[in-house]
């Protein structure tokens, strides 16, 4: 159950239904929804390109200027992915397949805003939404890891060999050598070496995807 604050934004020409919306809202659980409200496409176009808190589109089907299904359309275009409610006055079949062939989330007829459909339809889109959203993380994460896995099993013995080369030559010289600098330095290469070759072991035994933002655009394997 979602238990934070709510941001819609309602993209409606009616100033009175906007208010009235907004206190249904309030009276079914106040705090619950804050909405942001817009008249046009263009002041909704803006909203959405500059909000990032936004949870939930409420749209208008019929606004001046472009209707609800081009808005739809444009936000699609500007990949703006936020579930959006349509709202009209009656039961027009046409418009509810036209929107729904869109995959607008839900479409709810203006009389239903006084009772508790409202809000239910809200939270359960934002639901349906997050979780649709996570579900593709995981399946995007899936596909990467088996990617890492199909090239580190490709490429992991030709980066191992030489490793365990230098390992046993540098096990070979130590026993030559006596001067106490010279063996430090060997350590500290065996140290490096035990170290990549950790590394290269955890790529093997891979059980989930965790990629990190390193710097700018570059992300990177978290293996520790």
């Amino acid at each position: 159950m979602i238990s934070e604050n709510i941001v819609i934004l309602l993209v409606e020409d009616n100033k009175d239904f906007a208010k009235l919306l907004s206190v249904y809202l309030d009276r079914f659980e106040k705090g619950k929804f804050s909405i942001v409200w817009k008249e046009n496409a263009v002041d909704a176009l803006k909203e959405l390109a500059e909000n990032t808190t936004i949870d939930v589109v409420l749209m208008d089907y019929f606004l001046p200027g472009k209707n609800g299904l081009e808005i739809t359309k444009e936000m699609m275009e500007r990949k703006i992915r936020l579930p959006v409610v349509f709202l009209t006055v009656n039961k027009d079949f046409d418009v509810v397949i036209k929107v729904m062939k869109l995959g607008v989330a839900d479409y709810l007829v203006k009389e239903e805003i006084s009772s508790p459909v409202l809000p239910r339809t809200i939270l359960s889109v934002i639901e349906k939404h997050r979780l649709r959203d996570r579900l593709m993380q995981i399946e995007v994460s899936q596909q990467r890891l088996n990617v890492i896995r199909e090239t580190v099993s490709t490429v992991l013995e030709d980066l191992q060999r030489p490793l365990f080369e230098m390992k046993d030559l540098s096990t070979g010289l130590r026993s030559k050598i006596k001067d106490a600098g010279r063996l430090n330095y060997l350590r500290i290469v065996d140290e490096n070496l035990l170290r990549i070759i950790e590394k290269l072991d955890k790529l093997k035994e891979l059980k989930e995807d965790k990629t990190i933002q390193y710097i700018k655009d570059i992300k990177m394997l978290d293996l520790s």
